[in-house]
């Protein structure tokens, strides 16, 4: 069973780091674009940032130029490398991936992770 699992969540001071992983296992043949996204308490879930399985990257205004996103294609996890953090920046973290799997051989399909707290006090 395909399954994406975050890590790296915690709480920082405004100003600091933190850096969140994501790991994909199972049974996988592919894996297409790899993305993070936000939900604060309130809000609706929002894209953080994406990656293709080229390189090809994308942000949210609001984290450009402070977060960066990378991804490891045979080891088959990604990074967010989280610097001059905002208490703005409070939120759950998940972790999305487009998988091609045994479910759906052939096509690929979106799994979710189950989210990593990252809290930022002022």
């Amino acid at each position: 069973q395909v399954q994406l699992a975050e890590s790296g969540g915690g709480l920082a001071q405004a100003g600091g780091s933190l850096r969140l992983s994501c790991a994909a296992s199972g049974i996988i043949f592919g894996i297409n674009t790899m993305s993070w996204y936000r939900q604060a308490p309130g809000s609706q879930r929002e894209l953080v940032a994406a990656i293709t399985r080229a390189g090809t990257t994308t942000y949210a205004d609001s984290v450009k130029g402070r977060f960066t996103i990378s991804r490891d294609n045979p080891n088959k996890t990604m990074t967010l490398q989280m610097n001059s953090l905002k208490p703005e920046d409070t939120a759950v973290y998940y972790c999305n991936a487009d998988i091609n799997g045994p479910v759906t051989p052939g096509r690929f399909r979106n799994y979710w992770g189950q989210g990593t707290q990252v809290t930022v006090s002022s």
